[in-house]
């Protein structure tokens, strides 16, 4: 292995410190560089796997405020969910589109009128602007709402929040960094961390067994699942505590038409999702439990297949069986400890645990967030930073877009139809993939090409090479399944042959 040495290439690896490293390639790490880089920081972030390769691609794809947090007196949780919406919403049109939810009433559980004052506190205290109200819908009137449910559902309530795309959320972010000038490298894991004279030094190895130093004015541990093994790794102390639960998620073949998402109680008091999801199936979820083993390894139990299965059959017409489910994804979610009773009613609100002594180059670990609020957490994580290190900048990244985002009035129909017309020789189902995983970087891909033979060699099915290589060379794509699951999910819709196709045009 190679001797470890501070390098002299200039830059962010080089000798010359940068204002701040981000230790994390999820969300809340993302979230921070940009908003840094925006300011003007210098700004490294370092992740040990992919992007989004943990906890930021096992949710439950959902930009939304959190109805049920209500219940658990979480009102400012839920007003800034719900303004952050809104932002994101305006953001990144193509990743991030609206869903309407039909929250059925079942009887036994939350009476009607519990279920309307939540819903018209949740329409309200966020400044809902661009999503439609809350409705009454009932069988005798919606019937296309009622039809997939057993009969005994006879009246809900219709309301809105977000649906997204949690990686590439993560990536687009990065983008924006990189763009700004922060070096965004995964693939490389911090090994140690020391302060020396007003700075961080902190150790660095890559996969292949590189190892640097990197100077630092700031660290930032935004480890997520390992946000204590990050801590423990430099030395500092820990004043927060944290707290690992585990979601679950199964998807199966759709399981009824319409454009809508439904919220379902259970008698245990937890909420589970069923949200059309890409287009052919349904995605099911999420399991909320206490987690204690390695988060590397997590993965569906049988018993929650079990759980989610019988939870949404106790719903439907046409019963799901565990045979039935055709993917799963599990992940741990990092909260803070706040002395929740259990896993479901844990805050999903974030914590800083800012470590910064006099003339000591500053530490803030993150702890808890959820994917709606990583906007405002980076936000919130720059100003406890920034008077430590004596740099004053304003905020910006409530009004910009994400890379892509500049549609046209956030119109995502007309702007399928207006790259229809200048590449009419693109099937428009393809067009219409790629343009909602893209946005207006959609035309990185298609670029000049009169045919589709312009885009390379189909690898898979509908998979060119011009999409592989943007995803590899601009979106930190190093693998195969980097592409197939993080970048897209292609491995849902392609053949174990056409997955295989791509895991070699990857090299692996």
């Amino acid at each position: 292995m190679p001797e470890m040495s501070v390098v002299n290439e200039g830059g962010p690896w080089g000798t010359s410190p940068v204002d701040l490293l981000v230790v994390g390639g999820g969300i809340n790490g993302v979230g921070i560089a940009r908003d840094a880089a925006g300011r003007g920081l210098s700004v490294l972030l370092v992740e040990r796997g992919d992007l989004a390769g943990a906890t930021s691609s096992a949710s439950s794809k959902l930009i939304h405020g959190g109805l049920r947090y209500l219940e658990q007196y979480e009102f400012r949780l839920v007003r800034e969910s719900l303004m952050e919406r809104e932002v994101l919403l305006a953001a990144a049109p193509y990743i991030i589109r609206p869903l309407r939810f039909v929250l059925p009433v079942h009887e036994g559980l939350r009476p009607p009128w519990l279920l309307r004052l939540g819903l018209f506190l949740y329409d309200h205290i966020g400044g809902r602007k661009r999503l439609p109200a809350t409705r009454t819908v009932r069988r005798t009137s919606e019937p296309e709402f009622f039809a997939p449910l057993a009969a005994g559902h006879r009246l809900g309530f219709e309301y809105s929040d977000c649906w997204a795309d949690d990686a590439r959320l993560v990536v687009v972010n990065a983008i924006d960094a990189q763009q700004r000038g922060a070096r965004i490298e995964p693939g490389w894991a911090l090994t140690g961390a020391r302060r020396e004279g007003g700075l961080w030094l902190v150790d660095v190895a890559s996969r292949s067994g590189e190892r640097r130093t990197v100077r630092a004015r700031a660290l930032v541990n935004a480890g997520g699942p390992w946000v204590e093994e990050v801590l423990k790794s430099t030395g500092a102390h820990r004043h927060r505590s944290l707290r690992l639960v585990k979601g679950s998620h199964i998807v199966v073949r759709r399981l009824y038409e319409g454009p809508q998402a439904y919220t379902l109680q259970n008698a245990d008091g937890r909420v589970v999702f069923a949200i059309p999801y890409e287009d052919e199936f349904t995605l099911i979820g999420t399991t909320d439990i206490p987690f204690l083993g390695d988060a590397h390894a997590v993965h569906v139990d049988d018993t929650e297949i079990t759980y989610l299965c019988g939870l949404i059959s106790g719903y439907l017409r046409t019963p799901v069986s565990p045979k039935d489910v055709v993917w799963n994804y599990s992940g741990v979610r990092p909260l803070y400890d706040d002395g929740g009773v259990s896993a479901s009613t844990v805050t999903r609100d974030y914590v800083f645990d800012l470590d910064a002594s006099t003339g000591q180059a500053p530490l803030l670990s993150v702890f808890g967030g959820k994917l709606t609020t990583y906007r405002k957490l980076a936000e919130h994580a720059l100003s406890k930073l920034l008077p430590v290190l004596e740099v004053s900048t304003p905020g910006w990244t409530g009004t910009a877009t994400l890379p892509g985002g500049d549609i046209p009035n956030g119109d995502l129909t007309a702007f399928i139809a207006d790259r229809s017309r200048a590449h009419p020789y693109v099937p428009q189902a393809l067009l219409r993939r790629l343009c909602r995983s893209y946005g207006t970087r959609v035309e990185r891909i298609l670029g000049t090409a009169s045919q589709l033979s312009g885009l390379g060699a189909e690898v898979a099915p509908g998979v060119y090479e011009a999409e592989l290589n943007l995803m590899r060379t601009e979106e930190w794509a190093r693998t195969g399944d980097d592409a197939l699951w993080r970048r897209s999910k292609l491995g849902l819709h392609l053949s174990s042959e056409a997955r295989a196709r791509v895991r070699a045009w990857f090299g692996g």
